[in-house]
């Protein structure tokens, strides 16, 4: 057991839920689950929080949770996550004279660098979340991922700035000191979310990554490695669930638990005649809602979603098949049935579901690995890129905690794994790897002459 590593807690505070995740990297990189908590969200709308003490609530009960799930547990820094249409970025360039050119670029220069650009003037009434070097230059040479070690007189990089709206940020930070925590970060959830569901290839091939949350959708686009882009789209499940309560007739409840069970992103798929029931209220008849309508509602919120997706990869100019790794859809909207084919017939781009499992350890209950809790994780793993890069104070006593019973997986679920492994055939085996990229890029062009030789048969 690897007690040497900090144990680090993800809080996500989101419209639909609030999730507390407290994880620690053992011997293999990879992330123990020591808590897990979540409650429902009642104060936030659209990904801020407007009413302080419901999310107060909101919070406490989600870490009770995750302290029942482990009640070894002590939990008093976390990293948040922060979104909502109040996000905006923008793209700016900063360079240093170097004091001692003589000597190879350090840490502490890059450090310097990224603190001038916290000097970036922005709007009244916002505020600097995060500053995110993209390509460094070194005197006349340009493109350099990491310029530590080089040598040279000046150093300068472009910088993706992502900022908030003042208020926004203090209600979250208010809500967090309330529940008796602190926040150890502010985190753009987009960010979190690549994190968790993202491996370097994918990053290196250019992805878009679609964080369909309850109040927002959140997008980061990677292309060569490098963040181009980051957006914060205001429409998402709740939005969904709204407008099939209003065009059906039904209530809330009815109208969520008709998205998630019977819910398609494509109507052609959906049945004609199958039909769903449902109890009138008080005595009134009961109701006969068609599945085709139903998916009719859904596939035009979802179109409207991944329309704002498209013009945001227009804007960057990274639409047309310049993003080899295609869209990765992650959080509780890409549970949604056939949205793979609708993403792919809108965006022009392969489509996968991003799970956050590319991090974790085996052994973990099923739940964790819900797109759901991309978010949630990623903070985690935001935590552990500071601790390794010495970016901010972690206790130096980390507590002995074992990672509970309840978070494990039962032994007749370790069997059905193994047994579900070893029947896979090599090629399948292979192509499920998601480290693997230039093995799934070969097959994909043997598939491809394949399919040409079929045509001329």
């Amino acid at each position: 057991m690897n007690n040497e590593q900090p144990i680090i807690v993800g809080l996500d505070i989101g419209t639909t839920k609030i999730a507390v995740i407290a994880g620690r990297k053992n011997e293999f990189g990879k992330l123990e689950i020591l808590g897990f908590g979540k409650a429902n969200s009642n104060g936030v709308k659209h990904g801020q929080v407007l009413n302080i003490d419901e999310t107060i609530k909101a919070i406490r009960t989600a870490l009770e949770n995750c302290f029942a799930s482990n009640p070894n547990l002590e939990v008093k820094d976390v990293y948040v996550g922060i979104a909502g249409h109040h996000i905006k970025s923008l793209q700016t360039r900063g360079d240093i004279v170097r004091q001692n050119s003589d000597e190879e670029i350090t840490q502490g220069e890059i450090d310097l660098l990224i603190r001038d650009q916290y000097k970036t003037f922005i709007p009244a009434g916002d505020q600097i979340i995060d500053v995110i070097p993209q390509e460094f230059t070194v005197d006349n040479f340009q493109n350099i991922a990491n310029p530590i070690g080089y040598g040279g007189v000046k150093v300068g990089a472009n910088f993706h700035i992502i900022t908030g709206d003042r208020n926004a940020i203090r209600n979250i930070n208010r809500s967090v000191e309330k529940a008796g925590l602190h926040t150890k970060d502010l985190v753009l959830q987009p960010l979190a979310s690549s994190s968790a569901v993202m491996a370097q290839e994918d990053l290196e091939a250019g992805v878009a990554i679609v964080d369909i949350g309850g109040g927002t959708t959140d997008l980061a686009v990677f292309y060569e490695g490098i963040l181009k882009h980051t957006a914060v789209i205001p429409f998402a499940g709740e939005n969904i669930t709204n407008d099939i309560k209003t065009g059906l007739g039904v209530l809330k409840t009815q109208a969520e638990q008709m998205k998630v069970q019977f819910g398609s992103a494509l109507a052609n798929e959906a049945k004609t005649n199958a039909y769903i029931t449902i109890p009138g209220l008080r005595g009134m008849p009961a109701k006969e809602i068609s599945v085709k309508n139903l998916a009719n509602i859904v596939q035009a919120r979802m179109n409207e979603i991944l329309d704002f997706v498209t013009y945001h990869l227009k804007q960057v100019g990274l639409d047309n098949k310049a993003l080899n790794g295609g869209v990765v859809l992650t959080g509780g909207g890409s549970q949604l049935k056939h949205l793979i084919q609708l993403t792919e017939y809108v965006t022009g781009l392969p489509a996968r579901i991003g799970l956050p499992n590319e991090h974790l350890a085996a052994g973990h209950i099923e739940e964790l690995a819900k797109p759901t809790y991309s978010t949630c994780i990623g903070l985690i793993l935001k935590g552990y890129d500071d601790y390794e890069h010495n970016r901010k104070e972690f206790d130096k006593e980390f507590k002995k905690v074992e990672v509970p019973d309840g978070l494990k997986r039962s032994a007749e679920e370790e069997l059905m794994v193994d047994e579900e492994v070893a029947v896979l055939p090599e090629k399948v085996k292979q192509r499920k790897g998601i480290t693997n990229f230039w093995g799934k890029f070969k097959d994909g062009i043997i598939d491809l002459f394949k399919e040409e030789e079929d045509k001329h048969l």
